[in-house]
């Protein structure tokens, strides 16, 4: 079949083939493949393994044109990056050494207390945040939010106040419209 190929695949809707074979052609027909798969170029006097075996031949070659075709991209995907490798490799002490590259950033934000509208655990907003959330709700609404969050137990999980806040007031609303449409239901529904 092809050198270096060590397996090939069998399909299940073969079953039926050998289901509809006696015991001792079955095991004569899966001898034949086997052979051919180990390049033993199989011949048998049989005409019904020649007949049923073609159709399996078919599919055995078909299967190994994809596989030739893989394994080809594949060498070739292999040698293209090994040059990437090679291009980008220094030569240390004689001896060449891939490179890589590290990159660190770090980016720190000074706010000033005066800009923080709430505080508490690891968690803040700022005034400008706050702002933003109060043109679509009322402070009172946003307070108690916030007073809902810093009870919250697991508000460690949290990495925005504001955004946190934004989700749970989106979810307090939908809950209050989803009662409000419910009060005004029609008594048939």
């Amino acid at each position: 079949m092809a050198e270096n190929k060590k397996s090939f695949v069998a399909y299940a809707d073969w079953k039926e083939t050998f289901d509809a074979l006696s015991d001792d052609k079955a095991g004569e027909l899966i001898k034949h493949i086997f052979a051919y798969v180990n390049d033993e170029s199989p011949v048998s006097e049989c005409m019904l393994i020649n007949a049923v075996f073609a159709n399996i031949k078919h599919t055995l070659k078909r299967d190994l044109k994809k596989w030739e075709k893989q394994h080809v991209q594949r060498k070739e995907a292999g040698k293209k990056s090994a040059e990437v490798r090679k291009r980008n490799a220094t030569v240390v002490n004689g001896r060449l050494v891939s490179s890589t590259v590290s990159v660190s950033v770090s980016d720190s934000v000074t706010v000033n207390e005066k800009d923080i509208y709430r505080r508490f655990a690891h968690l803040s907003m700022s005034v400008l945040e706050f702002n933003k959330l109060e043109a679509d709700y009322e402070k009172k609404t946003i307070d108690s939010c916030l007073d809902s969050i810093e009870n919250f137990k697991n508000n460690k999980k949290y990495k925005s106040l504001y955004l946190t806040c934004k989700n749970w007031l989106k979810k307090e609303q939908t809950k209050h419209e989803l009662k409000t449409l419910n009060k005004f239901k029609a008594p048939w529904e």
